[in-house]
């Protein structure tokens, strides 16, 4: 963290809740960073954690449940960590923060925003009230549209989250796929929360392959966008023993899968394509090499960001473009919406009136993005 000490000031959260396991343990993270925004931290300035339980190995972070809740509020940022019993029947989560004593310089450091100013356009969780709740919600009706569906969890690769769901239209014998690729800033979240999203387009008679991806910190951007790559040779491999036409292989990726969507248009090394569909994509790394978030992806350096940008590429012959931002998303998210629509020849971005970065996706559900989604696959 920069800045001396005299320019930082210590600062001690807490979050509890009653009782042990995943639940309250996200209940007492989000107390915790509620706290910590209240004096003025975020989460890049944590130094420190203890979580305390009355069986400590309810919360261990190794647990794959523990570690996606710990992602859902404090993302990539991984502070030391220190497991230790309760004293109570409590779940309590105790951080250690270093927190700037001004605020950042002023200086315009891309599109004229101050790293602050920056931050603020690109951090849609920061936008919407009560996320948690939002993403409570995306689980209970993930899973109860995948309960719906086979072929759930198909390994394309080694790492544990190099895996896929299968979700595929009744009678069906060969059919067009349509990919789906998760945000969270390319750290959190998992394919799991999004399967509802999905479940209009198996009505409409696509075979969906909805993916995830090994996160970061633990995997750097360009690590993800190879992992991306394989996923979409699998199916293409896979397609005769699955059932599926991989001369129709449409994709579609919101926030940070939007960005991965709209490498794929423009990747030489992976297989044709014949769509992509952006949604609110970070389609300009530099804006997120600037902030706290950069170092978290493995951007060391401005020529990294940029060569991981889609809008610094082209995309490949015959792939059909389109892409949609909510009304009320950031102007940043905006601009590169329009920004990709225009460098690649697209018609100008579908904005959703009065959606945010994440009701967006309400649109898949009867909605203006589920017709644009249709319209890319019949070019």
């Amino acid at each position: 963290m920069a800045g001396s000490d005299s320019d930082m000031r210590a600062c001690e959260v807490e979050g509890r809740a009653p009782g042990q396991g995943v639940e309250a343990l996200s209940a007492a993270l989000t107390q915790a960073l509620a706290a910590l925004m209240k004096e003025g931290g975020a989460p890049a300035h944590l130094t420190q954690m203890t979580w305390s339980a009355p069986d400590p190995a309810a919360i261990h972070p190794s647990r794959r449940a523990v570690d996606y809740a710990w992602r859902e509020v404090f993302a990539g940022f991984r502070p030391p960590l220190r497991l230790a019993p309760s004293p109570t029947s409590e779940t309590i989560v105790r951080a250690q923060a270093r927190i700037p004593r001004a605020p950042a310089s002023g200086a315009p450091v891309f599109q004229g925003y101050s790293v602050a100013e920056l931050a603020r356009q690109m951090s849609p969780r920061a936008q919407v009230p009560d996320i948690g709740a939002m993403f409570a919600q995306w689980s209970r009706e993930g899973g109860a549209a995948r309960a719906r569906f086979g072929g759930l969890d198909i390994a394309y690769g080694a790492h544990r989250d190099e895996c896929l769901d299968l979700y595929r239209p009744v009678g069906a014998a060969r059919a067009p796929v349509w990919v789906f690729i998760h945000g969270g800033y390319w750290q959190a979240t998992s394919k799991d929360q999004y399967a509802q999203f999905c479940a209009p387009m198996v009505e409409a008679g696509f075979a969906v392959a909805n993916i995830d991806y090994p996160p970061a910190p633990e995997t750097p951007l360009r690590d993800i966008v190879r992992s991306v790559r394989a996923a979409l040779w699998f199916l293409v491999r896979e397609a005769d023993a699955l059932g599926l036409d991989a001369a129709a292989l449409h994709v579609a990726g919101h926030s940070a899968g939007g960005h991965l969507a709209a490498f794929m248009a423009a990747d030489a090394e992976a297989p044709p394509l014949a769509s992509a569909h952006i949604l609110s994509g970070v389609v300009d790394l530099e804006s997120v090499f600037h902030i706290p978030m950069g170092p978290v992806l493995g951007l060391s350096a401005l020529a990294q960001a940029h060569a991981l940008s889609p809008l610094r590429m082209r995309p490949r012959a015959g792939v059909r473009i389109a892409a949609a931002v909510g009304g009320a998303e950031s102007d940043e998210f905006k601009r590169q919406a329009q920004e990709i629509a225009r460098a690649w020849g697209a018609p100008a971005p579908l904005v959703a009136p009065g959606a945010n970065h994440f009701n967006l996706l309400d649109g898949f559900l009867g909605g203006d993005l589920l017709a644009q989604a249709l319209t890319l696959r019949r070019g």
